[in-house]
C-alpha cells in the first residue's frame, strides 16, 4: 500500500503539527480569543500558533471570527465538523496515557 492510499493519512494530515491537537482540545470547551489560546499553548510561538490555526481553519476544523477592526479581537471555535474530531483525539489521549505507562515500566525494568 502506498502512503497516499492509507486511510489513516488524511486524519494524520489534519492533526499533524505540534500544537494542533492542543488547540482542538482547548477549543472543545468553547470559543476562545487568540490571547486565550496563547495562554493554553504558552510554548508555541505566535507565528507557529497562527500558522497552525490557519491550517485548521483551511481544513474546516475551526472557524475564525474577527470582531471589530483590530486583529487582536479574533475568536476561534470548533466547527460542527471539527467537533467530530474530539472523540478521535480523546481516544488517542487515552491510548497515549496507556502507552506512556507501558514505556515507563519497560524503562524501569531495563534500569
Amino acid at each position: 500500500m502506498q502512503l497516499s492510499e492509507c486511510p489513516v493519512r488524511p486524519a494524520i494530515d489534519v492533526v499533524e503539527g505540534k500544537w494542533k491537537p492542543i488547540v482542538v482540545n482547548a477549543l472543545k470547551a468553547g470559543r476562545l480569543r487568540f490571547g486565550q489560546l496563547r495562554r493554553q499553548v504558552p510554548e508555541a510561538s505566535r507565528k507557529v500558533l497562527t500558522e497552525q490555526l490557519r491550517q485548521l481553519e483551511g481544513d474546516q476544523i475551526i472557524s475564525r471570527k474577527a470582531l471589530g477592526q483590530k486583529w487582536e479581537r479574533v475568536e476561534y471555535e470548533l466547527t460542527a465538523y471539527g467537533r467530530t474530531l474530539v472523540p478521535v483525539l480523546t481516544l488517542m489521549a487515552k491510548w497515549g496515557r496507556r502507552h506512556k505507562k507501558i514505556m515507563q515500566k519497560m524503562e524501569k525494568r531495563a534500569a
